[in-house]
């Protein structure tokens, strides 16, 4: 199996510090990010094969599932994801505008790989929970046909709807606004 990665996301700071302590415990994965989010949530997001990943979430779901939001574990997740979290995308050329809000850090990170493997688009950032009160929100850009097509999808594979707080698509976005993204 091939590289994937694993998040999850819990109520509090102590119980997610020990979910990720569990994690690199059961399985042979690496923390790529363990930290508190607002508001005073903790995630923990990891890598490493596929069956590993899996086994490491499971465990720390299994043991801390009363304190637990959200999770996931995507294998082989979109190239852009990495970059989008880290603010480190290049976006190019910019087209329309995607944006989706939702209510857990998790979620949005499932919501960019299905965006992104959709159409054509490409991530500009993944803002985790951090200041905004534990929400979280992807900006990606493409054609306007592809941001529509990637932001349905998005939302539709997050089955919950009452994750998703919203979403827009803004065809010809002023240079001023791509000024404060970019």
């Amino acid at each position: 199996m091939g590289k994937a990665i694993g998040m999850v996301e819990y109520t509090t700071i102590a119980i997610g510090i020990q979910a990720a302590d569990t994690m690199v415990k059961t399985a042979d994965v690496d923390i790529i990010e363990a930290q508190t989010v607002c508001p005073g949530k903790y995630i923990a997001l990891i890598s490493g094969e596929l069956s590993a990943v899996k086994a490491a979430v499971e465990a720390s779901k299994a043991k801390f599932s009363s304190n637990l939001i959200d999770s996931f574990v995507l294998g082989n997740p979109h190239e852009d994801i990495f970059p989008a979290i880290y603010g480190a995308s290049d976006p190019g050329d910019v087209g329309a505008l995607g944006v989706l809000e939702t209510f857990s850090a998790a979620s949005i990170i499932v919501a960019a790989d299905v965006a992104a493997k959709t159409a054509i688009v490409k991530l500009i950032e993944l803002r985790i929970a951090k200041g905004m009160c534990g929400k979280s929100y992807m900006l990606l850009t493409g054609e306007v046909a592809a941001v529509e097509a990637a932001i349905e999808k998005a939302k539709a594979a997050l089955k919950d709807e009452a994750t998703v707080i919203g979403s827009s698509v803004i065809a010809r976005p002023d240079r001023k606004l791509w000024k404060t993204i970019l």
